[in-house]
């Protein structure tokens, strides 16, 4: 079992290399702009923090970086089997709505365009 310093350290590991590459992708942000949330803070993980931020990145973003994602990771590199096109895993659960598991940096490209 992990400890908890190596539980929080995995996770704000997580934070800041999508908060870093939101910045990358925006350069007009700034650390007054957008920032990862405190340990048990209520809200998103990542926090926009101006009105310039929402309307750039118009995403609620909640990281999580867990061991128990394995069986995802499975399916959605079956699809990366599948031939030279992007790999998308589309998944859902009872009572829920489908979701779309793409590639971090292929998001950002899509934002890019």
């Amino acid at each position: 079992l992990m400890n908890n310093k190596s539980r929080k350290a995995k996770a704000r590991y997580l934070q800041n290399l999508v908060k870093d590459r939101i910045m990358k992708l925006f350069p007009s942000l700034t650390k007054d702009d957008i920032r990862c949330a405190m340990m048990s803070e209520n809200g998103a993980d990542i926090k926009l923090m101006s009105l310039m931020a929402r309307k750039i990145f118009p995403y609620n973003v909640e990281t999580k970086n867990r061991k128990d994602f394995k069986t995802i990771y499975k399916h959605y590199k079956q699809s990366t089997k599948h031939g030279a096109l992007e790999p998308l895993l589309i998944i859902k659960s009872n009572n829920e709505k489908p979701l779309a598991i793409i590639d971090l940096e292929h998001f950002f490209n899509l934002l890019e365009e």
